[in-house]
């Protein structure tokens, strides 16, 4: 097993302390990726490593990425949900790398909702 350099610990406390600020709720936005089956299946793991490759690109800190299971919309696969703080979560649908870059870097880090990607502005819940 190789020896951790100082620079190595410097590392892993930076990306410890940044997990932290994401668990304890100071994230900007999260961005919440269907992995089901029928997410996957139709290229959401493409867009998921589109997306990381993006936010690492730009060396965001504030955006936390999480996945979930199927949605129940198998045809309008990969899907994702942007929720930012203090703001109605939007769903997006028919995703695409190329979307998902723009999905954060005009929605999550612009603060405009692209109204031609989203299936849904708003809360799922009923009643």
């Amino acid at each position: 097993m190789k020896k951790l350099t100082i620079t190595d610990l410097e590392k892993l406390r930076q990306k410890i302390q940044e997990d932290h600020i994401v668990r304890e709720g100071k994230a900007l936005a999260t961005i919440n990726l269907h992995m089901g089956t029928c997410g996957i299946a139709a290229g959401a793991r493409k867009v998921m490593t589109a997306l990381l490759q993006e936010i690492e690109a730009k060396g965001i800190k504030n955006v936390r990425v999480s996945t979930s299971g199927c949605a129940g919309l198998c045809s309008r696969e990969p899907m994702a949900t942007v929720q930012i703080a203090g703001q109605t979560p939007v769903k997006y649908v028919d995703l695409t790398d190329e979307k998902i870059r723009r999905i954060l870097n005009e929605h999550v880090l612009g603060g405009n909702i692209i109204k031609e990607y989203a299936l849904a502005i708003g809360s799922e819940r009923v009643g």
